[in-house]
């Protein structure tokens, strides 16, 4: 027996006895309860890891015991990859036969989420990954390759959508000022855009009593809006105004880091798993992870569920622009420009991928920023900001938001009611990417 598992008997010791008498052939009589010791390890690594690494733990909202735990052992980078690399051999390459299919989820989730802090740890410990070897080790999927003339057709259409003088980008760059909210009706825009969304999710989906949320608006941010979750069903929510603020961010933001997006997912998890089941691992969200494609992918496909194409469109016509005094007749055709931009959106993973590797350096990173995602320089400067900072992390928005919503599609049919049912159910288990593929 490890030394690890030495500190962790005996819970620890059950899952050794189960694991080995499922290898051995032997009727398998696994301990879900063994899970437990496990997890608590798992949380003390992450918080640990945390320590090193101030991006790593997005959320966390268990007992501070675990806290003062890891803060006790004060584990340098190498000491929790290891540990790591303890549990998941522990854990073993499949899990047991547990009676219920959620515990196998859970057994699974807890391997594949080690497998990504240890690879995390070896990063912060110097050892450098390609972009698809650090998406594929961080969170779990293979992010698509796409060539260049894929970018230069769907600028072609945009071209198409935006008539008139001048370079593309900046006929693009005046048609999405024509949108921006005034800076004082930011707020009102905002809170009504929420107020929507989450009354279309709260009818397909109850909420615990007393889900919240605050709204804070800041500067000087890499991102552009952040949903911290603070446990109990609460979130903050930030919104950086950096930048003018267009109209449609109003329900991109609202949703995706409110209702049916962040604030949902988090709360579910809490309801159904930290609460309903005491899985303490669920009480910490380590940001380079499996789940956060599941988070990211969900949140931004969140926005389909909550407002379906026509009624989106529908919607900021005859609610968000007057509110925000522009120009309602701008609703259709920003509604058919944001379509191609959306898919401009893998434009940043390819300009990500050259960049990590090698191919880009920070200024050819921006100039193809501005070419494929048209950019201003402001902006493109910005993405390369995010991009130093969060690296592979960008996969998660737009192949998590595409994995989610054929999975969504597929478990839930072609009724609405399924597509809702479908997706609370991802918003509630401990899924994973490789779950939806």
């Amino acid at each position: 027996m490890t030394r690890l598992a030495r500190r962790l008997t005996p819970a620890f010791s059950a899952l050794l006895v189960s694991v080995a008498a499922c290898r051995s052939g032997a009727p398998p009589a696994p301990d879900p309860s063994a899970l437990d010791a496990v997890a608590r390890r798992y949380v003390v690594l992450a918080l640990a890891l945390g320590r090193h690494d101030p991006n790593y733990v997005d959320a966390y909202y268990g007992p501070d015991s675990l806290k003062r735990a890891a803060d006790a052992e004060s584990l340098g980078v190498g000491r929790v990859r290891a540990a790591a690399d303890s549990l998941i051999a522990v854990l073993g390459d499949t899990e047991p036969a547990y009676a219920d299919s959620l515990v196998r989820m859970r057994h699974r989730y807890l391997r594949v989420q080690l497998g990504a802090m240890a690879a995390r740890a070896r990063m912060l410990g110097g050892e450098r990954l390609g972009f698809d070897a650090e998406a594929r080790s961080l969170y779990d999927a293979d992010p698509p390759h796409y060539p260049d003339a894929h970018f230069d057709s769907l600028l072609a259409r945009l071209d198409s959508l935006l008539p008139g003088a001048g370079p593309l980008a900046a006929r693009y760059q005046r048609f999405r000022d024509r949108l921006n909210i005034p800076a004082a009706k930011v707020d009102t825009v905002f809170r009504a855009a929420i107020a929507a969304c989450r009354a279309r999710t709260l009818a397909h989906m109850p909420l615990p009593p007393g889900e919240r949320f605050d709204l804070e608006y800041v500067k000087g941010t890499s991102w552009n809006a952040y949903n911290w979750y603070k446990g109990d069903y609460h979130s903050l929510i930030q919104v950086n105004l950096d930048f003018p603020v267009p109209l449609d961010r109003a329900i991109d933001l609202a949703c995706h880091e409110g209702y049916p997006g962040h604030h949902v997912y988090n709360t579910l998890l809490e309801e159904a798993l930290v609460r309903g089941r005491g899985w303490i691992e669920i009480s910490i969200y380590p940001l380079f992870s499996p789940q956060s494609l599941i988070a990211e992918g969900s949140a931004n496909y969140g926005i389909d569920m909550a407002f379906p194409a026509a009624e989106r469109t529908a919607f900021e016509r005859d609610s968000l622009f007057p509110l925000a005094g522009l120009d309602r007749s701008l609703a259709e055709r920003n509604a058919a420009v944001r379509q191609v931009i959306e898919r401009l959106n893998y434009a940043r993973n390819e300009v990500a991928r050259r960049y990590l590797d090698g191919a880009l350096d920070s200024a050819g990173a921006r100039d193809a920023m501005r070419r494929y995602w048209l950019s201003s320089p402001e902006a493109a400067a910005k993405t390369v900001r995010f991009i130093d900072t969060y690296r592979s992390y960008v996969i998660n928005y737009n192949l998590g938001r595409d994995l989610v919503a054929a999975w969504v599609a597929r478990v839930g049919g072609e009724s609405e009611a399924g597509r809702w049912r479908a997706f609370r159910a991802l918003l509630s288990a401990p899924h994973l990417p490789r779950d939806l593929r």
